[in-house]
């Protein structure tokens, strides 16, 4: 897990596992969308999700393109745009994917404003 708002495309041509920027023909809306969520995620927002194992891993402004982070060949974000013409981004909320019950309260915290802007903006 990480905390990043992480929009297509996933996939690249080169399939290089990281580091191709893989714009789509919408880069500005998923920019835009991805952002508007981000913003408002008080750790999001600084780019710094500092995960176990991953504490230099660094996101400008929160958000990342797909491929940019990591190649995802077949990922759903990217079917979704292409086969259904759909926009949709993926929401990574936690560097841990199964946070315990004490800490959910917390995580919806963090997360309400984030929600509550992105909704406004779709």
């Amino acid at each position: 897990g990480s905390v990043v708002a992480s929009y297509p495309y996933d996939d690249s041509p080169t399939h290089k596992p990281t580091g191709v920027y893989s714009k789509s023909a919408d880069d500005e809306v998923f920019r835009y969308l991805a952002k508007a969520y981000a913003s408002h995620h008080p750790i999001m927002r600084t780019g710094k999700p500092n995960c176990p194992g991953e504490e230099g891993e660094t996101f400008q402004d929160g958000i990342t393109n797909g491929a940019q982070w990591y190649d995802v060949e077949g990922g759903m974000q990217d079917y979704n745009y292409v086969w259904a013409n759909c926009f949709e981004i993926t929401l990574e909320l936690s560097c841990c994917k199964y946070p315990p019950t004490s800490e959910l309260q917390q995580e919806w915290e963090n997360n309400r404003d984030s929600l509550l802007a992105f909704i406004e903006k779709v």
